[in-house]
């Protein structure tokens, strides 16, 4: 039997897009770029390239090495420009209809769309298309998008896109393909990240910094919030087809979901993490013997613990990077024995100390409790967890697939009952202002924030339509339950 791994306890990653323009190698700078994303979702992986005359596509479930690795399938994505995705679902079932970049014929010709986010209203637009006829083929709130430029009275792709967004709600980065472009947008808050790069005459839009970094590219800059990027034969052409909002980038991209190696807004993720790290030890330190992360997303932060509150790193925790998201479900009486599937603990490090824990997050603290028992039991007299994230008190819809909010620990736990729950000798979580010092802020502004941070606070810059309509909220998940 096939379940899914009982000790995931961590946020879901969103997507990761790649699109390029007028390369020879086109497909092969894709998946390249998409291996480089693969951390964004690692549930499916697509790719639509344009040969002069048709569209090629390739979708599959599984990782980008699987999916691109066959010569065979190589062969058949010909052509100089092309766009690529890597897919955890938020939106719409786990199944190949829903896998992008989606494709349709429209009236200006081929169009192929792939997509970083969540669209907040896509329920309500979706029954209005449907009314209306519009014929949908997967469950995937990008969908919506197509149809709504399919029915657009414009003429153009750009107006078509311009006036199709302008009717949606939440976040997005997108990449498009058509016969003669590629495009990139965000949306006016800048929630999910974009980037452009430069490989000689090529250019690029992107996910990540990283995925410029795996074919050489350089980095020309952001997409900037609200900004739709036109790549064709004559260059790059910006255009603002959105009235100017203040941005709200997601924090959480910083915690957690990049790649430490990108840049985002002109950050280093990685340097970011560090500073959090050492503003959470500056308001929560605490004496003891070593600073351990919890692999391999807690490293960076704990390092800067670690230096801030001048205690040696150790790693403690080792952990196993050939297990995937699911495997073979043990039987009952070793069942207790799941989390050493991804995690050991190294007793030459833990043995006789006092732990200070540093993780990114704590979600459901299914995880947290079995690290600590772990740390416990390989001899460690004191345990002390350490997070890089304020309490998790509240689900993301905007591309981030988080529990209900019932199942978050910190929706119904006050730090004391997390403590007494996880198992530890103390329990502390990055207070908000820290993390906005951490991002190079003085603090949280209440009244104008940089970033969105509703996963912790709780307001959401965008409206909710299909949270807040007449559809429950169990519904959010595009008719998720059909497969």
């Amino acid at each position: 039997m096939i379940a899914t791994h009982p000790f995931d306890d961590k946020l879901r990653e969103e997507c990761g897009v790649f699109g390029i323009y007028r390369h020879q190698d086109a497909a092969a700078h894709t998946a390249l770029g998409l291996h480089a994303l693969q951390h964004r979702g690692q549930e499916a992986a697509g790719m639509v390239v344009y040969d002069g005359k048709q569209f090629n596509a390739h979708r599959e479930m599984g990782l980008v090495g699987d999916t691109f690795s066959s010569e065979r399938i190589m062969s058949r994505l010909v052509g100089d420009s092309a766009i690529g995705h890597v897919r955890y679902s938020t939106t719409g079932e786990t199944a190949l209809r829903n896998v992008q970049p989606l494709f349709a014929d429209l009236q200006f010709g081929g169009f192929a769309l792939a997509h970083n986010g969540n669209l907040t209203n896509a329920m309500a637009l979706r029954r209005e298309l449907v009314a209306r006829g519009s014929l949908f083929q997967s469950t995937s709130d990008t969908e919506v998008i197509v149809h709504l430029m399919a029915t657009s009275e414009f003429h153009t792709v750009v107006d078509r896109m311009t006036d199709a967004l302008r009717r949606v709600e939440g976040a997005y980065s997108l990449v498009a393909l058509t016969d003669s472009c590629v495009i990139g947008v965000r949306d006016p808050l800048g929630v999910r990240p974009l980037v452009i790069g430069r490989l000689g005459d090529t250019h690029i839009v992107t996910s990540e910094t990283c995925a410029l970094d795996i074919i050489g590219a350089e980095l020309v800059r952001e997409v900037e919030a609200g900004e739709m990027v036109v790549l064709d034969d004559s260059g790059i052409h910006s255009l603002r087809p959105f009235p100017p909002s203040r941005q709200r980038f997601c924090v959480f991209e910083y915690i957690y979901f990049a790649r430490p190696d990108s840049v985002m807004e002109g950050l280093s993720v990685y340097e970011r993490r560090k500073e959090i790290g050492a503003e959470l030890a500056r308001e929560s330190g605490i004496d003891a013997d070593v600073v351990i992360p919890v692999p391999d997303s807690g490293v960076p932060a704990a390092i800067g613990y670690a230096e801030a509150a001048a205690i040696p790193f150790e790693l403690g925790i080792i952990r196993n990077h050939y297990v995937g998201r699911t495997f073979i479900e043990p039987v009952e009486r070793i069942r207790h024995l799941g989390v050493r599937l991804k995690h050991n603990a190294n007793r030459a490090s833990l043995t006789g100390k006092r732990v200070i824990l540093v993780d990114d997050s704590i979600v459901r603290g299914t995880t947290s409790v079995k690290i600590v028992e772990m740390v416990r039991a390989a001899g460690a007299t004191e345990v002390h967890m350490r997070v890089a994230a304020p309490p998790n008190a509240h689900s993301c819809f905007y591309g981030i697939d988080t529990p209900e909010k019932g199942e978050l620990l910190a929706s119904h736990m006050d730090v004391a009952e997390m403590t007494a729950y996880i198992g530890a000798d103390s329990l502390a979580f990055i207070s908000m202002d820290g993390l906005y010092r951490a991002m190079g802020e003085p603090g949280r502004d209440p009244e104008a924030p940089k970033f969105c941070d509703a996963c912790f606070t709780g307001e959401y810059p965008t409206q909710l339509t299909d949270r807040d309509g007449d559809e429950p909220a169990a519904q959010l998940s595009l008719l998720a339950e059909l497969a």
